[in-house]
C-alpha cells in the first residue's frame, strides 16, 4: 500500500454525540455506561481490550490486555510481574490505558498509577481462569528470550503433567498461582471521553481530579 492510499484512508463518523448534560458527574460511572454499551454491540470484539502505555528510560511502549475489573478503586488487569511491562510499571508507575471502540466511533483514555493488588485478589480471580490458560501462565517466562515454540510448548506439557486437568477446563482450582503473577490497578486521575462527529468536530469530555480529589469536567478541541 502506497502513501496517497494511506492519506486517502478516512471516514466520516458523525453517529452519535456527547454533551456534558448526558455526561454522569462520575467518570466511572460513565465509563461503565459505555463499557457495557460496547459488550452489548455485535461489531465491538472484545470490549474490554485495552491499550496499554508504560515508559521506561523515556521510551513508550504499548501492547493490548484485558480489563478485568472496574470500581472506584480503579482499572484491573492481569499478567507476569517479570514480563516487560511489569517491570517497566516498577520502574514508572504513570501509565495510560485507552480503549479503542472503534465500530461505535468512541475511544476513552485513562491516566493512572498502576499498583500490585493483593496477593489473595490475585489468587482469587487466577482460580477463575480456565485451565489451560493456569498452565499457560506457569509454563511461559513471558517476554524472555526463548529458544523455539517447541521449547515453550515442552514447558506447557511438562507443567500440564504436573497438575492434571480436571474434570472441567474452568475448575482449574488445583493450579496455585505463580508466584510472579497478578494484577495491577490503574487509580485514574484523568478519564477522557471521545465521540467521533462530523467534520472532525469531535467532542472530548475529559475528567480530572482536583487537590479535594472531586472529579471535574472539561470540553476539550478536537
Amino acid at each position: 500500500m502506497d502513501r496517497d492510499e494511506i492519506r486517502a484512508m478516512r471516514r466520516s463518523y458523525g453517529e452519535l454525540g456527547l454533551s456534558e448534560s448526558d455526561a454522569n458527574p462520575n467518570p466511572i460511572t460513565q465509563f461503565e455506561i459505555w463499557l457495557t454499551a460496547a459488550a452489548e454491540n455485535p461489531y465491538v470484539v472484545e470490549a474490554n481490550a485495552m491499550v496499554l502505555g508504560t515508559s521506561a528510560d523515556n521510551q513508550p511502549k504499548a501492547r493490548t490486555v484485558l480489563l478485568k475489573e472496574v470500581s472506584e478503586n480503579g482499572f484491573v488487569f492481569y499478567s507476569n510481574y517479570n514480563s516487560d511491562k511489569g517491570k517497566e510499571i516498577s520502574q514508572n508507575q504513570n501509565v495510560s490505558l485507552t480503549f479503542p471502540w472503534f465500530p461505535m466511533e468512541r475511544q476513552v483514555i485513562v491516566l493512572g498509577r498502576a499498583t500490585k493488588v493483593s496477593n489473595a485478589e490475585s489468587a482469587d480471580y487466577f482460580a477463575t481462569r480456565p485451565w489451560s490458560s493456569q498452565i499457560g501462565a506457569w509454563a511461559s517466562n513471558q517476554s524472555e528470550v526463548i529458544a523455539s515454540r517447541e521449547s515453550l510448548q515442552k514447558s506447557w506439557d511438562e507443567i500440564a503433567a504436573k497438575y492434571p486437568e480436571g474434570p472441567d477446563d474452568l475448575e482449574g482450582s488445583a493450579v496455585p498461582l505463580p508466584p510472579s503473577w497478578g494484577g495491577f490497578c490503574v487509580v485514574p486521575h484523568s478519564i477522557e471521553f471521545w465521540q467521533g462527529r462530523y467534520s472532525r468536530l469531535h467532542d472530548r469530555l475529559r475528567y480530572t481530579l482536583d487537590e479535594n480529589k472531586k472529579w471535574q469536567l472539561t470540553r476539550l478541541a478536537p
